[in-house]
């Protein structure tokens, strides 16, 4: 998994999601436009991050590790347990 480089800035954040709020299209392959990053960050619980890249690469996510969406590249996240997470989306 990438970093995000230092001259992104946060320009959106999403509500916080549990198991049963998570929106159907981040739980499904789908990707940000050009030039937007994304970070997955998970207050409680744990997210499998899924990249579509070849090979394909999974992590789990946690309160300790987030997960970095690169722009343009096939992603999806599984929520497991109680997990509760955001996404900030960086430009």
């Amino acid at each position: 998994m990438k970093e995000i480089p230092q001259d992104k800035v946060v320009y959106k954040t999403t509500n916080v999601f549990d198991l049963n709020s998570a929106p159907k299209a981040i739980l499904n392959n789908h990707s940000t436009k050009s030039g937007i990053w994304g970070k997955i960050n998970v207050i409680e619980g744990s997210l499998l991050y899924t990249i579509q890249s070849n090979p394909q690469e999974e992590t789990l996510l946690t309160p300790e590790k987030y997960g970095v969406v690169e722009p343009e590249v096939i992603h999806k996240v599984s929520p497991r347990d109680n997990v509760k997470f955001y996404i900030e989306f960086l430009k």
